[in-house]
């Protein structure tokens, strides 16, 4: 397993707000300020950021009422984000919430050790370097966590029960990603287990990902595993179509890539880390300590079948697959 590192840039960042979405400006200076800082695009994510709004609320804030919010999306280039964060520093807002993967915390957290951060992680937050611990995080950082490289394990095992034994499956990462080294490793060590070999493509942009399917499907994997990414969760349309255009079965950890006609997916509730993580960010504007605040976990996982997809692949789901999936697309 080869070993990447992120090395983060100052290339020249325009710092961006939602737009239809209200931003800190000359009416709401007044107000309590969140930045809003995440790794992919505004229109990929618009239902987790629904979600953070409905966990605002629940704290009791409402987005240009009692609070303003400035948002900064990336666009899928992590380089972007060191300056996205300084700026946020520089306009002193009062929580920082990173989300949209590991990277964002990490950056926040290199620009700031006061003012609060709170995360949505989909990994392990202590291995990840985010907290010290789970129950006591201290410092300025908390969130929520999904602990998406020990579910990509669970996908590879669910693969292994779909797919013929024997076939090697392929697995397409992002090398770009801080967080891509422990989530390989998790499928690394999943595969010896079960036997199966497994092979890395790897992906970072929209045009990557095409070079890698043509690369993979030259070599006629059995299956295709996606490994848990913000980038990859933004690019799901492209990957649904290119799934079904090389009649691979595959499995990603977001549900919308199911619906989309992917064979399954299988991972935690974004939208509820999304709307726990709006919590937070409200608590702490109303004087609660980051550090006292323990993160919290997903315990609901679910698996999202899709049976025309399985019709249109020759496969046929095992009762035991069947038996503890979630949803079922007809």
């Amino acid at each position: 397993m080869r070993r990447r590192e992120f090395i983060a840039g100052f290339g020249g960042a325009a710092a961006t707000s939602l737009a239809g979405l209200p931003c800190a400006s000359a009416q709401t200076r007044q107000l309590p300020v969140i930045g809003f800082l995440h790794t992919a695009t505004a229109e990929r994510f618009r239902s987790p950021l629904d979600a953070f709004h409905r966990g605002l609320r629940n704290a009791g804030y409402v987005e240009g009422q009692n609070v303003a919010i400035e948002y900064r999306w990336a666009d899928g280039r992590i380089d972007r984000l060191p300056e996205m964060a300084a700026d946020l520093v520089r306009r002193k807002v009062a929580v920082i919430a990173a989300t949209g993967g590991n990277i964002s915390t990490l950056v926040a957290k290199a620009a700031t050790s006061t003012i609060p951060i709170v995360f949505t992680s989909g990994s392990n937050p202590v291995k990840a370097g985010l907290v010290t611990s789970l129950n006591r995080p201290g410092g300025n950082v908390t969130g929520a966590s999904f602990f998406g490289s020990e579910v990509n394990s669970k996908t590879l095992g669910l693969l292994h029960d779909v797919v013929p034994k024997g076939i090697f499956v392929a697995v397409l990462s992002n090398p770009k990603s801080p967080e891509t080294e422990l989530q390989l490793a998790d499928v690394d060590k999943a595969a010896r287990e079960l036997g199966r070999e497994v092979q890395i493509f790897d992906a970072s942009t929209a045009e990557e990902i095409d070079r890698a399917f043509a690369t993979l499907t030259e070599r006629r994997p059995g299956a295709l595993l996606i490994i848990g990414d913000p980038f990859y969760a933004g690019r799901i349309d492209q990957l649904a179509t290119l799934v079904t255009r090389h009649r691979l079965p595959a499995i990603f950890v977001i549900r919308g890539f199911a619906e989309a006609g992917g064979l399954m997916s299988y991972g935690a509730n974004i939208n509820d880390a999304y709307r726990q993580a709006g919590v937070y960010a409200g608590l702490i504007l109303k004087g609660e300590n980051p550090g006292d605040l323990p993160v919290i976990q997903s315990t609901h996982f679910e698996l999202v079948l899709n049976i025309k997809t399985a019709q249109s692949l020759g496969i046929v789901f095992p009762p035991g697959v069947l038996a503890i999936a979630d949803d079922v697309i007809e």
